[in-house]
């Protein structure tokens, strides 16, 4: 078991909120598809310096974490918009997943409930 903590996300989100409201438009003037697509095209973009990297092509690791960033960016800001705690969704489904392969490696929140709260 490992102890999960969330205050990493909850730091990502307020400020992925902030700066998206302050510098390019308000959360609720893209809709879910909006945010969807933006978070599948830097998705699109990782899988293809990865296709590049396979064919031979210099394609630095930091260059793939730049992209594979900007997909966690878009899905915090996904979730934002759909009311959705991305870090408790995270901890639920990495358990759901070890319950169902039969592992015992799980995501606990810390004795007391949620960290910070």
């Amino acid at each position: 078991m490992s102890v999960w903590s969330d205050a990493s996300f909850r730091a990502l989100r307020e400020a992925n909120v902030r700066r998206c409201e302050a510098s390019f438009h308000e959360i609720e003037a893209w809709g879910e598809g909006d945010w969807a697509c933006a978070m599948a095209g830097e998705a699109g973009e990782a899988c293809n310096l990865i296709k590049k990297r396979r064919r031979g092509e210099a394609i630095g690791v930091d260059e793939v974490a730049k992209e594979l960033a900007d997909v966690v960016i878009y899905a915090d800001l996904l979730a934002a918009r759909m009311g959705i705690d991305l870090a408790e969704a995270v901890r639920s489904k990495f358990n759901e997943v070890s319950r169902r392969v039969g592992s015992d490696v799980r995501l606990e929140l810390p004795a007391g409930g949620r960290e910070g709260v």
